[in-house]
């Protein structure tokens, strides 16, 4: 089987990895992921699709994963802590965005955790599901979505501009490899990068606290100025409140 005519073979030696499942159409990326990973797949392997009939996203959201209309992939990775999987996400898409940033028209936005934007248009999103032995992660799925077409009927979608998938392909696997490198909570330099792309900085939000954004902590917490004071945020989805 092929993802746009190229072999999972081949598409290892291009990318070096150690391991390609090169599919024209799977259920998800993800559960292909995971079932590989059971199996004792190494580190760095990776299943790509033209088409995923049941792409979702972050709380079980569908991904909309036409063919032609995008990146749809997901690594297997093996975080040696859970500190570092703890901010993983934010990792890949302070690593991601620069690497992206030559097919946008505006500098690429992070909006915590998962998601990245160009203006006020999602352009890609990362998802994460880790399965643990005991209190330590034995595999993550790391999930990347990114358009390179607008999604049909989803307008407030952006896209990536005069991209051909193999080039964006090459440059999104070396991004989200050194990102799932890293060990750690996020370094001082790291959070100035997320700061300097902040989409919520400064904005008022009404999910997961009611509040206004203040940043992320090392952690990857997400600090959200409540009546209370500054609180941090651990998990939920980031949603902007519609009223000052």
């Amino acid at each position: 089987m092929t993802w746009l005519g190229h072999d999972g073979a081949a598409l290892a030696a291009r990318l070096g990895l150690p391991r390609v499942v090169a599919l024209p159409a799977v259920g998800s990326t993800m559960d292909a992921a995971h079932e590989l990973a059971a199996l004792g797949a190494p580190a760095g392997t990776l299943v790509i699709a033209e088409r995923q009939e049941a792409g979702r996203g972050r709380n079980g959201r569908a991904w909309q994963s036409a063919p032609g209309a995008g990146l749809w992939l997901t690594l297997i990775e093996r975080p040696a802590t859970p500190a570092a999987l703890e901010v993983l996400s934010l990792r890949v898409g302070l690593a991601l965005a620069p690497a992206l940033e030559r097919w946008t028209t505006a500098p690429i936005r992070l909006k915590w955790p998962n998601d990245l934007f160009v203006g006020e248009r999602k352009l890609a999103g990362v998802l994460l599901e880790a399965r643990w032995r005991g209190e330590r992660p034995d595999w993550v799925a790391l999930g990347v979505g990114v358009n390179l077409v607008v999604p049909h009927g989803v307008p407030e979608s952006a896209a990536l501009v005069d991209a051909e998938a193999e080039q964006a392909l090459a440059a999104v696997i070396p991004a989200v490899r050194a990102a799932a490198a890293r060990t750690g909570p996020l370094t001082a330099d790291e959070l100035s990068a997320f700061a300097a792309r902040d989409f919520a900085s400064g904005r008022r939000v009404s999910a997961p606290a009611l509040g206004t954004v203040r940043g992320i902590t090392a952690s990857g917490a997400l600090l959200v100025e409540t009546l209370d004071g500054i609180v941090p945020v651990h998990s939920g989805s980031l949603v902007l409140a519609t009223t000052p």
